[in-house]
């Protein structure tokens, strides 16, 4: 009979992790410190859209719910960029046939669970919080919320997906030698909703929309009944603030000189801005995420970072995707796979969350700057001629299985390629030339004899 395992948290993480367990035949015990989302009316905790892309997409397949969670995605083949004047700009991003997908994350959620439970020998344990890891014992301890009775529970191996402000992290920063660090960003955000406007989408469904406003900016991503989750990111203090917007003339007036066609497209405005919480915003990251090769930290236990990059979600499934490979690699050898995984998997973690963060300052800044627009065709173009030996930045993360400490350094190069080529004289008007190309193959020559770091 195989090993018992335990899961803390019932979340994207954990429910897949349940899924892939039990294909491999585990008994698996998840436990969540939430009630069953599953029984609740509404989305059962955020409903804050998620951004699916190839990462995330592998995972699921190999989990068997891939057909299952398209039907219900939306493709977005770009941004569309509101400037201040309610002019649009749209900016594909990758190829014709490359999207990423708006899914709900509670609808994800459900569909985890329930797979699980239908997968083999999975047993989900609600309103059961994790306090912690006896770490004389290597026991975890839980706590029955109905009750109030505290238990311990034992198992082969321990995983922990219990989110950025993980129970059993927390009691491995107690253990020598554990390094742990949280940054949150001086920005909030906030959930608002542009409803159907008759039956129909009141703007293109095809596209993650941006108004781009410098230090602060709204994003709106599309839902299968036709309405668009819409979050706004604002600082928390500041001459433009969250906490500048306490009347509703104030939130009224800022919405209108900052947002101004999104404004008509939003009656419950006001009320979603006073009701709907203000949430923070925090990156984590630790090592070792692991304890006496027994206990695993993944997911946002591990690795917690900023929305910009889209890939919260994605990371966290392929964690899942990387671990069952490995268990293919180790038949098995859990002491030998989550070794690997920890001495391997934290670098890309690392640069996914400084990718995150860069990616902050475009969608702020930069995506309705013409020189910045400039870079991205001319990226397209040299895609185009050379598929093999240029990849944009942003393809490299979303739509492949690159990792990601390699995309961020392969980033850099980038940047200093663009640097040169947009500092030739009129480059505006005439890109698509041999000086260009002189610049590019000189920059190519030189990365692959080592000279970029």
């Amino acid at each position: 009979m195989k090993d018992r395992i335990i899961i803390s948290g019932a979340g994207l993480v954990g429910s897949l992790w349940a899924i892939l367990l039990a294909k491999r035949g585990y008994k698996v015990d998840v436990y969540e410190r939430r009630a069953d989302m599953r029984k609740m009316v509404g989305d059962g905790g955020r409903s804050i859209n998620l951004a699916m892309s190839n990462r995330g997409w592998k995972a699921l397949e190999k989990a068997g719910i891939q057909e299952e969670i398209l039907k219900n995605a939306l493709a977005m083949e770009g941004r569309m960029m509101h400037s201040i004047s309610g002019e649009l700009t749209f900016q594909a991003y990758g190829k014709e046939d490359q999207a990423i997908y708006s899914v709900s994350r509670a609808g994800l959620n459900r569909e985890l669970m329930n797979l699980a439970e239908q997968q083999g020998d999975v047993t989900f344990h609600f309103d059961t919080p994790c306090i912690g890891l006896d770490t004389k014992r290597g026991t975890i301890q839980f706590e029955n919320t109905s009750t109030g009775e505290e238990f311990s529970e034992n198992a082969s191996f321990i995983f922990g997906a219990d989110g950025a402000f993980s129970a059993l992290r927390g009691s491995l920063q107690k253990t020598p030698r554990f390094n742990y660090s949280q940054y949150y960003l001086p920005h909030g955000y906030k959930e608002l909703t542009i409803p159907a406007k008759d039956g129909k989408f009141a703007l293109a469904s095809n596209a993650l929309h941006i108004w781009p406003r410098g230090e602060f900016m709204l994003i709106g991503l599309p839902n299968p009944d036709k309405s668009f989750t819409c979050t706004l990111f604002l600082p928390f203090e500041g001459e433009i603030s969250f906490e500048k917007l306490q009347s509703d003339e104030e939130i009224l007036n800022f919405f209108n000189t900052y947002f101004a066609d999104a404004v008509p497209l939003m009656p419950t405005l006001l009320e979603d801005f006073k009701n709907n919480p203000t949430s923070n915003l925090v990156t984590i990251k630790c090592v070792p995420w692991q304890w006496q090769n027994k206990v695993l930290l993944m997911g946002d236990a591990s690795h917690a970072i900023v929305p910009f990059y889209g890939q919260g979600m994605n990371s966290g499934f392929e964690d899942c995707s990387i671990l069952d490979d490995l268990a293919d690699k180790h038949q098995e050898n859990w002491t030998e796979i989550i070794k690997e995984f920890n001495d391997t998997r934290i670098e890309d973690a690392n640069a996914i969350s400084d990718l995150a963060l860069r990616n902050f300052i475009e969608m702020r800044d930069l995506v309705g700057d013409p020189k910045f627009l400039l870079r991205k065709k001319i990226a397209a173009w040299l895609h185009e001629q050379y598929p093999d030996d240029f990849i944009p930045l942003y393809s490299m993360v979303t739509f492949s299985h690159i990792p990601y400490s390699e995309a961020l350094r392969e980033g850099y190069a980038q940047d200093e390629l663009f640097e040169e080529i947009l500092s030739v004289e009129n480059i505006e008007e005439n890109w698509q030339n041999d000086e260009v190309i002189g610049i590019f193959k000189y920059w190519l020559s030189q990365k692959l004899s080592g000279f970029h770091n």
